[in-house]
């Protein structure tokens, strides 16, 4: 048995595929199988039931999928921690951003990493907040950014930077000539929520509950994916709602869209620098982290 028997047999189970686990790896189905079962006759049990179609990880196939991660994870972490001891820091790293860090924020930030550091590749994972703490609990990324705090045991999160966010209507609405509007103003208005997951709708959710509101007092038509789907309804006239003003920065300054203050409600958050509570950092993942750090308020 060798890591490289360990790599193939994650493929086939990430894959639930022999044929296309062997694509990935670039070797024929035979030769696949082949390794498969070497490590099969190796643990001398079955790791990988054939179920039509599909191939599914028995129990014990299941057991050895959660030790081959961690092996992989102390494999990378070891080739990283050589190259920085010669002074090279390389390797790949994956990273992940809820809607608005994963657009505007990280993509600057990756360049000027990548900037200094040309050895290193780096997967950006976008998605809502919910999706990119469960990618980190199941450690296919190794940091994140997200837009929520999480109350979680096996999270940690480090307060990076603050976002402020507006109530956003089309240049053409009533209200786009105004400064504010009051909160009891919104419940006649049609509003455009983001999906449940999403650290946007959770921030609005918290702001609502300082005034002692809640969200079903919006009227809610339409609930969207992303902000930039939130951000079409807008504009197509489905909606109104609450952004970052971050998401909206070249909209503002055309002008198709105007950004009020809602009276009596802090829309102010924060984004959070967020990773495994028991997870040890990799060289490089460290080095990205401290980076963010230094660099995310500027």
């Amino acid at each position: 048995m060798d890591l490289w028997h360990l790599k193939i047999f994650m493929k086939v189970v990430d894959f639930k595929s022999f044929s296309n686990a062997a694509k990935a790896v670039s070797l024929t189905q035979p030769t696949v199988s082949s390794h498969i079962k070497e490590l099969e006759n190796y643990f001398d049990c079955r790791l990988i039931d054939r179920l039509g179609k599909k191939a599914i990880p028995t129990k014990a196939g299941e057991l050895l999928y959660s030790y081959s991660e961690k092996l992989m994870q102390v494999f990378k972490e070891t080739e990283t921690a050589m190259l920085e001891y010669l002074g090279k820091v390389s390797g790949k790293l994956a990273v992940g951003g809820s809607t608005i860090p994963g657009n505007y924020f990280l993509p600057r930030i990756i360049g000027k990493f990548l900037n200094t550091h040309q050895q290193v590749q780096i997967a950006l994972t976008v998605g809502d907040t919910e999706q990119i703490i469960e990618d980190i609990l199941s450690f296919k990324i190794d940091a994140g950014v997200v837009g929520a705090r999480v109350d979680h045991p096996w999270i940690m999160q480090t307060q990076l930077l603050d976002d402020d966010m507006r109530l956003i209507v089309p240049a053409a609405h009533p209200w786009a000539s105004k400064n504010k509007i009051h909160f009891s103003s919104l419940s006649s208005e049609p509003f455009i929520a983001r999906e449940s997951g999403s650290g946007t709708l959770k921030s609005i959710r918290n702001s609502l509950e300082q005034i002692g509101k809640n969200v079903r007092e919006l009227n809610i038509v339409a609930e969207m994916g992303s902000t930039s789907a939130v951000i079409q309804g807008i504009k197509n006239r489905i909606g109104i709602s609450i952004l970052s003003t971050i998401a909206v920065k070249e909209e503002l300054a055309a002008g198709t869209l105007k950004a009020l203050k809602v009276d009596g409600l802090n829309l102010k958050r924060h984004f959070y620098l967020t990773v495994h509570q028991d997870r040890t950092l990799s060289p490089l993942c460290t080095a990205f982290v401290e980076f963010i750090k230094e660099s995310g308020a500027k």
